[in-house]
């Protein structure tokens, strides 16, 4: 498997490939990414305009009822379990880390709500760390080219990270959302026109 030519031909077909959500803070995208579980960033940059508006401090949100956080982001869905772990995460990051999010993976993950594809989804953009985030669309690309062999999201970053180059993890896990998202798609990948077709595992066995 050719990983450093698939990842440069999907630089040049996607060379503006990055975190579609909004934010200015660490702390505001981890609200973001918590919000876009099941949830379209389109639809969650939506919501968090507004939200961040009135609130976009951990010590603003943990003072927040849970009524109120559900109201204001109702339309991402989940929106009862979203709003408590927001609310949850926001209490332990003003007691345990002096309102601030931090910036290591062990850290993170005991925050409620965070697991380790939005902790590293943090790690990577909001504080420049080398981590590869495995959501629905790395999981299911990565896996269907033949790039990693892995059946959960947990063993494939960890393949990932063996295969790929550090200094490339960020902006992989951002290719593979653009390819998966525009060409790759769950139910009718775009074959004929994938610019990485001939080093995909999935291509060449439905063409044998």
């Amino acid at each position: 498997m050719q990983v450093d030519k698939i990842l440069d031909i999907l630089e040049n077909d996607y060379p503006d490939a990055e975190c579609e959500l909004n934010y200015e803070t660490a702390f505001e995208l981890l609200i973001a990414t918590i919000l876009s579980a099941q949830c379209t960033d389109v639809r969650v940059n939506k919501v968090t305009k507004e939200l961040f508006k009135k609130y976009n401090k951990s010590e603003e949100f943990a003072l927040l009822k849970e009524e109120e956080l559900q109201e204001l982001i109702k339309s991402c869905g989940l929106y009862k379990s979203k709003a408590k772990k927001i609310i949850d995460s926001s209490k332990m990051i003003v007691n345990e880390y002096s309102g601030n999010v931090p910036n290591n993976l062990e850290k993170l993950i005991k925050l409620p709500g965070v697991g380790r594809k939005t902790a590293n989804v943090v790690l990577s953009n909001a504080f420049d760390i080398p981590a590869m985030a495995v959501d629905t669309h790395v999981l299911r690309v990565s896996n269907r080219i033949g790039l990693v062999d892995c059946k959960t999201p947990e063993a494939t970053e960890i393949e990932l990270m063996r295969v790929i180059p550090k200094y490339r993890w960020t902006k992989a896990h951002h290719l593979l959302i653009f390819h998966g998202r525009r060409t790759c798609k769950a139910r009718k990948p775009d074959c004929n026109n994938c610019s990485i077709n001939k080093y995909c595992r999935y291509y060449n066995e439905i063409n044998t």
